[in-house]
């Protein structure tokens, strides 16, 4: 497939992020690394979207900590971004009502609409300015050629993107833009599809499977419109999983389990044996999480009594 043929994603991770860790940097990276291969897609930027205050979860930490651990976390990624929106709402919002947002963000910022994984779009992905204010999105203050390149676009919609949701707290921007991605090639902006994909662990997946935890409309939406990219974690089977729910199996075709090495050191790191290495003074905390977030979580005192 052409740079101009392959689907170009945005990886979407919901969750308490409690404190983040190695494992949720790696699963953006191993489902990244996995799409590239398929031949199919391209990814170009990862969202890190923290879960609200009022999620209720024991042992929650407050917003503003959980933001700063992730911001910390994904400093030195080039195309993983945190997202403060869920954070600064009034209460808590669903997964589903998370990815509605960052669809509906991204047709206001783009002027377009997204495709979905049933009904590829047949509008431009990445369409003309619809109004004066948004000419800032593709202007161009270079003397270097003016032709809209992906890199180019999906660049300045990253920077957008960024003033418009990362409002708060005072942190340093990060865009969609993967520099390792390939997309120098000069294509028309017509061409280029966008869709947005729910990332998660297959522990995730299997809590689909609960009785009555997920609405079931909800799951219509995000595994049938959106789609899912399951990273198996403690040896979990996602195949066997997808047979214990009908949605599941409906939209089996829509859910892209990452096959890579079943046994990677990474897929066993979890925030609550990150939280119990640190109430117990456990040295593995080092292997869990990245020094700046331990760091972090030192000087604020998080996670090291019981009550977190």
């Amino acid at each position: 497939m052409t740079e101009t043929t392959k689907t170009h994603v945005i990886l979407l991770a919901c969750g308490s992020f409690n404190p983040i860790t190695k494992g949720h940097i790696q699963m953006f990276e191993r489902a990244r690394d996995y799409l590239h291969k398929t031949g199919r897609f391209i990814v170009i930027g990862g969202i890190v979207s923290p879960v609200h205050d009022s999620y209720g979860k024991t042992g929650l930490v407050s917003s503003w900590h959980r933001l700063t651990m992730c911001q910390l976390a994904v400093q030195s990624s080039d195309w993983i971004r945190v997202d403060p929106w869920e954070c600064y709402q009034d209460t808590w919002q669903t997964t589903c009502s998370v990815l509605e947002h960052h669809r509906d963000l991204m047709k206001r910022v783009t002027g377009c609409i997204l495709s979905n994984v049933n009904t590829p779009s047949i509008t431009p992905v990445i369409g003309q300015p619809q109004s004066e204010s948004s000419q800032t999105i593709y202007q161009n203050n270079n003397n270097v050629s003016n032709k809209p390149t992906a890199a180019k676009i999906l660049g300045k919609v990253g920077e957008s993107l960024s003033r418009i949701c990362c409002v708060r707290p005072p942190m340093e921007r990060f865009t969609f833009v993967d520099e390792n991605a390939n997309l120098g090639t000069v294509m028309r902006y017509e061409e280029i599809e966008l869709r947005i994909l729910l990332l998660c662990g297959s522990d995730l997946l299997e809590s689909f499977c609960i009785p009555g935890l997920w609405n079931e409309a909800d799951m219509e939406v995000i595994v049938g419109e959106f789609g899912i990219v399951v990273v198996p974690r403690d040896g979990a089977d996602p195949d066997r999983i997808m047979n214990h729910s009908s949605i599941l199996r409906k939209y089996k075709n829509n859910i892209l389990v990452v096959k890579d090495d079943s046994n990677h050191p990474m897929s066993v790191v979890s925030s609550t044996k990150s939280r119990l290495a640190l109430q117990h003074g456990d040295g593995h905390v080092v292997d869990y999480l990245c020094q700046p977030v331990i760091d972090y979580i030192l000087k604020s005192q998080l996670y090291i009594n019981a009550s977190g």
